[in-house]
């Protein structure tokens, strides 16, 4: 694949693409005598992958590619290379659901507030729905699990596949703190906790037709919304009944006395710890965490897999394979 630009006054233009190891990596990218900019790569495998240009110090978008993906943090273009994994997320020919905007007030940040809902096809208000609420990492928006994870493209296919059952997914903004704030991590937990139950879930549950026991609410995020939902959901054992870290386990200490239940195994419906290929290591935190859930005799499935690492290439693969299919089902 070959990637052009034209700056003929530009010094120095990089190319930098998801597909590259290593968080900012980049490559010099070869001037012609017309000043158009040009690198080839790969082949690249199948995936969703962000990529820029970076001319002389600043960061510039492809201005040849409408498709872009943000969130609190970066703007990049988007590249569809179809294939294997790509499919799992791919528009395909099957039932679709809804992606709704819903606005909603939060006293506790004194702020009017936006998330995403998700109603799977068919939906009917008739019946009830599990659901899960699905949070980002630090420094994303509530988009990005649509925009990046493709969350909701997965459970249409995975629906009409037959391998995950209808669910309503939520979608909230766990940033209620600015992540470069010098409290961020001591208010940042019990903050959030406070606006998901007393804000989030009323207006989802007076909105929605869904389930309100424990059994049928489930959390999960990726990276710090991955500690969201170990903190939050342990925390409230008699309000969620199943919760899933992707590459986001955190140290136990966050959760005191919770580990020395001995009745533990049978509050939890189902409890996931999934990281990337690429970002495991024998101390990284999810490895740690998940040795001493097996001291313990914990119940949880562990799961390490994809070709990623601490990105979407990685938290999309756990969603598929393991994630969404596992839910509801266990207990």
């Amino acid at each position: 694949m070959t990637f052009r630009l034209s700056a003929p006054d530009a010094q120095e233009v990089t190319l930098s693409g998801e597909w590259m190891e290593g968080f900012g990596a980049s490559e010099k990218m070869v001037r012609n005598d017309e000043g158009v900019w040009s690198l080839t790569v790969g082949p690249l495998a199948p995936e969703f992958y962000g990529y820029s240009f970076n001319v002389d110090g600043v960061k510039a978008l492809d201005p040849g590619n409408a498709n872009h993906k943000r969130d609190g943090q970066r703007v990049d273009c988007i590249l569809m290379v179809p294939g294997r994994e790509s499919a799992l997320y791919e528009v395909r020919d099957v039932p679709h659901g809804t992606l709704a905007k819903v606005w909603y007030e939060s006293p506790t940040l004194d702020i009017s507030r936006r998330m995403y809902v998700y109603t799977p096809p068919g939906y009917n208000e008739e019946r009830q729905y599990p659901v899960l609420y699905l949070f980002g990492g630090s420094g994303e928006l509530a988009s990005t699990w649509s925009l990046f994870g493709r969350v909701n493209f997965i459970s249409d296919n995975l629906i009409a596949e037959g391998k995950a059952l209808p669910m309503i997914i939520v979608m909230p903004n766990n940033q209620v703190l600015h992540r470069m704030a010098p409290d961020h991590t001591e208010r940042t937990f019990d903050l959030f906790d406070l606006e998901l139950t007393t804000q989030v879930m009323p207006v989802i549950e007076s909105r929605y037709s869904v389930r309100n026991d424990r059994h049928g609410r489930a959390l999960a995020g990726l990276s710090m919304g991955g500690r969201h939902a170990q903190i939050v959901g342990l925390n409230n054992l008699d309000v969620f009944g199943s919760i899933g870290m992707l590459s986001g386990a955190e140290s136990m200490e966050l959760n005191p006395g919770v580990f020395e239940d001995p009745d533990l195994n049978d509050k939890i419906d189902y409890l996931f710890v999934g990281a990337g290929t690429n970002e495991t290591r024998p101390d990284s935190r999810h490895v740690v965490f998940h040795e001493e859930l097996e001291k313990r005799n914990i119940e949880h499935i562990y799961y390490i897999g994809s070709d990623g690492a601490h990105d979407f290439v990685t938290w999309r693969h756990l969603l598929y394979y393991q994630f969404l299919p596992n839910l509801w089902r266990t207990k």
